[in-house]
């Protein structure tokens, strides 16, 4: 079985920024340079034959490249316990029409369709119930930019969790036009 996710994986210099601002709240576990990305569409487990369909049916989509900017920080959360702290990036036409090609080319696949709103992010932290408090943090980064920056391609990529977290293995890189 393979877990799969297809993503955009920011450039270095955004990169280097969001690790500039990690820290700072106790417990926790901050993600590394590897694992920087902006999810497009989670897939989940599929089986090898799955898999292969679905790198064919994302080779299909013709796109143009899409910029990004970073909008600020926020958090998600479960039962009232944060989880997740996460950079925004600002919602333009391009990136919400990509993750739509996305999620239509994973639906011919065999996939459903993605249920929840897309809400573009790149993960910061992970969160155990333990760690916190997380509002200096929120207060501190708020106001978080960039420079708009252009991604040329997008990834599958194959997650393997392991103990120290996740490690992500583009498997697959699109070219966008």
């Amino acid at each position: 079985m393979h877990r799969l996710f297809v993503a955009l994986r920011p450039p270095r210099p955004l990169r280097l920024q969001l690790l500039d601002v990690m820290g700072g709240v106790p417990g926790a576990r901050w993600q590394t340079d590897d694992q920087l990305h902006l999810t497009l569409r989670f897939i989940g487990e599929v089986d090898g034959a799955q898999a292969e369909d679905i790198a064919v049916a994302l080779n299909r989509i013709d796109h143009p490249q899409p910029e990004i900017v970073l909008a600020g920080v926020g958090t998600f959360d479960h039962k009232g316990h944060v989880n997740t702290l996460w950079a925004g990036i600002a919602a333009n036409a391009a990136l919400t029409t990509l993750h739509k090609r996305v999620d239509r080319a994973l639906v011919t696949c065999g996939l459903p369709p993605e249920p929840r709103a897309f809400t573009p992010h790149i993960t910061l932290a992970r969160m155990g119930r333990h760690a916190g408090p997380v509002a200096p943090f929120l207060a501190r980064t708020a106001a978080l930019t960039s420079a708009p920056l252009t991604l040329d391609a997008f990834c599958l990529f194959e997650s393997h969790l392991g103990s120290e977290g996740a490690v992500y293995d583009a498997v697959a890189r699109y070219p966008l036009r």
